[in-house]
């Protein structure tokens, strides 16, 4: 029994009527973006190795804000960790918009066309969380598409990237922010504690905050730039979003060591 998450859901009950139309009419003026194109690339450089990457989860994952994976999440994070690593890397998006863990684990992991992956990178939590998802059914979801995985492909080192910011999200409301975004934390110190469980599986933990980009690369923006349509990110978030995800990779040994030896 999650205590934080039963507090939560007895003080959220009363105000399960004002969320669900407050949903209604953020769902009804936000935008309807489409999701990425070129689902497949490569970032060649001269070398005779190649590191074969694929991404998995929801919206963020299927590129929704940016017109192509090339400018977004998985075609930065391929560019930024073939620099890095000097090495080929050919990459390809399995995700879906809207997708829970349930449904990725259901629908996509069966669509996979590699015989031979080398990482997996996967972005999922937001949907659950939208869908009010326990944490014991999202425990239970998570194991089930890690051990998928991990029965086709071993030992592949599996990455979790950051939960959603859904606090931040400036098309919600200080109710669903507060809400929604109490139950993404929750729901990633689940995350936190299921991958401890397994072998090569890792999950990087750290919130995800606009400031913190600000800071670090001193932009010259706002907070609400780093959204394409006040839920998804725009162009700018997804590319520093994966520049830090490929420090997390080259800090951790694990990970290293690992690519290395591809």
């Amino acid at each position: 029994m999650n205590l934080k998450y039963s507090l939560g859901a007895i003080i959220s009950i009363p105000l399960l009527p004002i969320l669900y139309f407050q949903g209604k009419k953020i769902k009804a003026r936000v935008p309807r973006l489409p999701e990425a194109r070129n689902r497949q690339g490569s970032c060649l450089i001269s070398s005779n190795r190649t590191l074969r990457m694929l991404t998995l989860g929801e919206s963020t994952i299927a590129g929704v804000g940016v017109t192509t994976h090339e400018e977004g999440f998985t075609g930065t994070l391929a560019k930024e960790l073939s620099t890095a690593l000097k090495i080929n890397i050919d990459w390809n998006v399995y995700a879906k918009s809207g997708y829970t863990a349930k449904e990725v684990n259901e629908y996509l992991i069966s669509s996979i066309i590699e015989n031979q992956v080398d990482l997996f990178v996967i972005g999922i939590g937001g949907n659950d969380a939208f869908e009010l998802n326990t944490p014991k059914k999202w425990n239970s979801d998570v194991r089930a598409l890690i051990k998928n995985i991990q029965a086709k492909f071993e030992t592949v080192p599996i990455l979790f990237i950051n939960m959603p910011p859904i606090k931040e999200f400036p098309a919600f409301t200080s109710l669903i922010k507060f809400t929604i975004g109490n139950l993404v934390d929750i729901l990633g110190e689940e995350l936190e504690k299921v991958v401890k469980d397994f072998e090569n599986v890792y999950y990087y933990s750290r919130v995800v905050r606009s400031n913190y980009f600000i800071e670090r690369y001193k932009l010259n923006i706002s907070p609400t730039d780093f959204f394409s349509d006040g839920v998804h990110p725009s162009e700018i978030t997804y590319q520093l979003w994966a520049k830090d995800v490929c420090n997390y990779i080259l800090e951790s040994k694990e990970i290293i060591k690992i690519k290395n030896e591809t």
